[in-house]
C-alpha cells in the first residue's frame, strides 16, 4: 500500500488572510498526520488562533503523544491563553503505522466523510465541543483499519455554508462519489470539492474554505516519496 494526501484551500471573499491553518507531519513511529484548525471567524485574529492550535498539536504529535491527548493539550493551551473567550475547530487525520489504522480526531464538529474500500461513502457521526471554550474537552476519535481503497475527506465551514447566499446546499456525499468515479486521486478530489463549493458561492466564498483528503492506495508508490505545495503570494 501507499498513501496520498492533498489539500485545497481559499480565503473568505474579500478577506486577505484565512482563519484556517493546515500542517502535515510525519509521525515518530511511522505514518502521517494532517492537522486542520479553523479559528473563530476570519482574518488575522482567527489566523493567530488556528496557527497556535495547529502548532501545539504538531508539537505534541512529534513527541509521540496520541492524537486525542494532543487535541486536549491544544484545548488547554487555548483556554488558558484566551480565558475561554475564543474557540477553534480541529480535525486530525492520521495514518498510524504502529496500529495499522487511520485515526480521525475531531473537536468542534468539523465534517469528515469516509469512502469505504467497497465504495460506500458516509459521514462520520458523533460530536465534541470546540476547542477553547471549556476547561475540559473530550474529542471524538474514530479508528479505521488501514486498507487499500479507504479515503478520508475533511473540510471547514466554507464547504458546509457554500450556497447559503442563494439558499443552495452542497450534497457532499454525492459530489465525492462523482469525483471518485471521474478521477480517484486525492488532489483531484480536494480540488473538485473546493471548486463545487466556489460554484455555489459564485466564486465569492462565504467563509474560509479548506479541504483535506487522505487516501490509501494499493501497490507501491511510484518513485521516492515527495510533497508538492503551490500557493498564491500577495502582490507588493
Amino acid at each position: 500500500m501507499h498513501l496520498s494526501a492533498a489539500v485545497a484551500k481559499i480565503n473568505k471573499w474579500a478577506v486577505q488572510q484565512s482563519g484556517d491553518t493546515l500542517e502535515i507531519i510525519e509521525r515518530p513511529r511511522g505514518g502521517l498526520s494532517l492537522v486542520l484548525a479553523d479559528g473563530q471567524r476570519s482574518g488575522p485574529a482567527a489566523k493567530q488562533v488556528s496557527i497556535a492550535v495547529v502548532r501545539k498539536v504538531v508539537a505534541e504529535l512529534a513527541e509521540g503523544v496520541r492524537d486525542g491527548a494532543a487535541a486536549r493539550a491544544a484545548n488547554d493551551m487555548l483556554h488558558a491563553q484566551r480565558e475561554g473567550k475564543v474557540s477553534a475547530t480541529l480535525v486530525i487525520l492520521s495514518v498510524d503505522l504502529a496500529s495499522r489504522s487511520l485515526v480521525v480526531t475531531r473537536c468542534g464538529n468539523p465534517e469528515v466523510y469516509v469512502r469505504e474500500p467497497g465504495g460506500a461513502i458516509r459521514r462520520l457521526e458523533g460530536s465534541a465541543p470546540a476547542l477553547g471554550f471549556y476547561r475540559h474537552v473530550r474529542p471524538v476519535v474514530d479508528s479505521l483499519p488501514l486498507e487499500p481503497g479507504l479515503m478520508l475527506c475533511a473540510f471547514t465551514d466554507g464547504v458546509v455554508h457554500a450556497g447559503s447566499r442563494t439558499g443552495k446546499a452542497l450534497d457532499v456525499g454525492a459530489v465525492l462519489a462523482e469525483l471518485w468515479e471521474r478521477a480517484p486521486q486525492a488532489q483531484a478530489i480536494a480540488d473538485g470539492l473546493l471548486a463545487r463549493a466556489m460554484e455555489l458561492d459564485e466564486q465569492r466564498p462565504v467563509d474560509d474554505t479548506s479541504v483535506a483528503v487522505l487516501e490509501v492506495l494499493a501497490g507501491p508508490a511510484e518513485g521516492p516519496r515527495f510533497m508538492r505545495v503551490e500557493m498564491p503570494l500577495a502582490d507588493g
